[in-house]
């Protein structure tokens, strides 16, 4: 399928000014090719969210699509004040689309991240708050809703994508460890994902619906999650 063109050639564009702000993460650097970045990655970004939230409505009704920093796009400022990495920007640039009623990153969204290597694509919630993981916990006990939940993670694991937010290595404190689905307890996210090297993917075809392909698998996910949780 031929690449539809947003404005410049994005995301080729936005991976070529990161792998260069890489090499000049400094304030004078990026002040001299403010133009750049607004040209080359911004711009493009704002109408990539324009055109994957309407494409993501077809599936996702509610979903909102915000064009703007601190909305669907994440700024590229780093907050350095407890790092000692003190470089200014980060090297990389994500866009989330959510759903629900709640604050941006306390719903499931659809997001999408790329390096000047590398892109991921994940849907979910990267962290729950501390209300939302005991009423996960609470959901999972009962049997059908954790039985529900793991088949829909089966079937999206067969289609070649990996879970993330299992970060605990012991069942929590008044949970019974010998419960079928003891291991749902270990998580404190719950997201889907497709990471990949081979940028060409997202180069030579046509980015939206090569992202909305992807989060259509993740669908069954996102609504367990927006109905359940967000």
């Amino acid at each position: 399928m031929a690449k539809k063109k947003t404005v410049i050639d994005f995301p080729k564009s936005a991976a070529a000014f990161l792998a260069k702000l890489s090499k000049n993460n400094n304030k004078e650097w990026f002040d001299a090719h403010r133009e750049e970045f607004e040209t080359h990655l911004f711009i493009p970004a704002q109408m990539f969210v324009n055109e994957l939230g309407e494409r993501l409505k077809s599936i996702s009704p509610g979903i909102i699509a915000i064009p703007k920093t601190d909305k669907s796009i994440f700024r590229l400022h780093r907050d350095v004040r407890f790092s000692k990495d003190k470089s200014p920007y980060k090297t990389n640039m994500g866009i989330l689309l959510w759903e629900g009623e709640g604050k941006k990153m306390e719903c499931s969204g659809y997001y999408f991240h790329i390096e000047p290597k590398s892109f991921f694509l994940g849907t979910g919630m990267y962290i729950f708050t501390d209300p939302q993981i005991k009423k996960f916990r609470e959901i999972v006990s009962n049997e059908k809703k954790a039985e529900e939940l793991k088949s829909i993670m089966q079937k999206i694991e067969k289609k070649g994508y990996t879970f993330g937010g299992k970060t605990l290595k012991k069942t929590p404190r008044d949970y019974d460890k010998e419960y079928p689905f003891a291991d749902l307890y270990l998580y404190t996210g719950l997201y889907c994902g497709y990471e990949s090297k081979n940028m060409n993917e997202v180069f030579e075809d046509d980015l939206t619906e090569f992202c909305f392909g992807k989060f259509k698998n993740h669908l069954p996910l996102h609504n367990w999650l927006v109905k359940n949780i967000a």
